[in-house]
């Protein structure tokens, strides 16, 4: 039987268990985890972009609040608890919109996504909330959107602390009960 829960969102529940199936064989192993395991090496991957030079600055209170307005907005993960997210603001910590998804890169594709189609790229007054942990990924789709500032309720990896500092990113983690870490380009924060 099919149960609605919102208006995209149909939860399915089977009569039976389903039928044990034999796969076919694949000579790759895909995964939608991560943009770097896997490949040869991490320069492969690297963005070819200049380091942003925006001049914005953010009170630190500013970026404590982003995780509370980001998590407000989270309807489907109320339900499942299941879903990543990611949010653009200004720099003043207004939303411009956020988005929900099973994969946190994928939500930042999303409300980057949604950025260029609204003629807001690049976004050098612009600030990026993720839900989950900071990547390697996530700067670099910061980068290319040309984003100053990425905050996180996570760690990043030390290769997001690497390519932030490269780059002119302000990369924030930890950014939990008003307090957070500043890993990368802290002079942004005031």
């Amino acid at each position: 039987r099919f149960e609605r829960i919102a208006d995209d969102i149909v939860d399915v529940h089977l009569r039976s268990p389903l039928a044990r199936t034999r796969l076919p064989e694949r000579s790759t192993f895909a995964t939608s985890s991560c943009g770097v395991c896997g490949k040869v090496s991490i320069e492969s991957l690297r963005v070819r972009a200049a380091p942003i030079a925006s001049e914005v600055r953010v009170p630190a209170d500013v970026v404590a609040a982003l995780p509370d307005a980001l998590r407000a907005q989270q309807s489907v993960f109320d339900c499942t608890g299941g879903l990543h997210a990611a949010g653009l603001f200004s720099s003043e910590g207004d939303l411009w919109v956020a988005r929900e998804d099973v994969g946190r890169h994928n939500a930042v594709d999303k409300v980057v996504g949604w950025a260029l189609a609204a003629g807001r790229l690049p976004a050098p007054d612009a600030l990026l909330c993720v839900s989950g942990r900071l990547s390697f990924e996530i700067v670099q789709k910061a980068i290319a959107a040309r984003v100053p500032l990425v905050a996180a309720v996570s760690a990043p990896s030390t290769a997001a602390v690497d390519l932030a500092r490269e780059f002119g990113v302000t990369l924030c983690g930890f950014v939990r009960a008003g307090r957070f870490n500043c890993y990368a380009h802290a002079d942004r924060v005031c």
